[in-house]
């Protein structure tokens, strides 16, 4: 049985519902109490939930596989799931790069690529054992995740869930030196591949140099 997952990612997948099903206008409207009974990210629910996830983000306590897996699952029935999964990604992404500190950041952003590669890649060899029960490496000119235990995989059609980790990933190297390539997912367990794996070309911004 996979083990305990890092709460951020649930923590992101709920996030990520509140944000899409937040009106347009004013989310303090008072019509926005009748949309309560019919989107679930302004649910009571919901919102006790993020409240629970990001308490165990504060505490770095671990959530259980399979209730991650549940509201994967629960996002994959909607008909903007891939769309829900893609903003979790990124929300995620965001979150974990503000872990970094604000100096290697900026190392990140300034330096040239000769040199930010490296530091670049060891983050997100962090980022992937650290919350995504996954491994990364590079291979030439791209980045490669390996995924072996997803939260996502079979949580909508058409692996419409493995769009978090490809979101995840396009996004957390993007804010770090600035620019990306394409991000494919060359394998999935789904498909009986054995794990999930993303490839993403390395493109830092070239006018560092």
């Amino acid at each position: 049985m996979p083990g305990p997952v890092d709460p951020l990612i649930p923590l992101s997948l709920l996030e990520a519902v509140r944000s899409v099903d937040l009106p347009d206008n004013d989310p303090e409207a008072e019509f926005v109490h009748e949309l309560r009974n019919k989107r679930l990210g302004l649910s009571d629910t919901v919102f006790a939930q993020i409240k629970r996830f990001a308490e165990a983000v504060r505490r770095k306590q671990r959530t259980d596989f399979n209730e991650a897996v549940g509201i994967a699952r629960l996002i994959g029935r909607r008909p903007d799931a891939e769309a829900v999964f893609r903003e979790a990604g990124r929300n995620f992404a965001r979150q974990v790069y503000a872990t970094i500190s604000p100096v290697t950041r900026r190392m990140m952003r300034s330096l040239p690529a000769l040199v930010t590669r490296p530091l670049a890649l060891r983050h997100v060899r962090r980022v992937a054992k650290r919350y995504l029960h996954g491994s990364a490496r590079r291979m030439g000119g791209t980045i490669m995740l390996d995924v072996s235990e997803s939260v996502t995989r079979d949580a909508a059609p058409k692996l419409g869930g493995c769009a978090f980790y490809e979101s995840a990933l396009r996004e957390l190297i993007q804010l770090m030196v600035g620019g990306v390539g394409a991000v494919d997912h060359v394998r999935c367990a789904s498909r009986s591949e054995g794990s999930c794996e993303w490839r993403a070309e390395w493109r830092p911004d070239r006018s560092r140099g």
